[in-house]
């Protein structure tokens, strides 16, 4: 494996351990890694107001 390589796949590994929702598209062309995409969701819980009654 070259340096380059383990370059990506120490890059993957950080990724993969940094993300809680979300996915990660690894392309290949002609057996190489040429792009990574993150697609990362962050969720924020909603705050439900009080019901006023009459």
């Amino acid at each position: 494996m070259t340096t380059h390589d383990e370059l990506t796949i120490d890059y993957i590994r950080e990724e993969l351990k940094n993300i809680d929702y979300g996915s990660i598209v690894i392309t290949i062309h002609d057996g190489r890694i040429t792009q990574i995409d993150k697609n990362e969701k962050k969720r924020f819980p909603i705050e439900k107001k009080p019901v006023k009654k009459k």
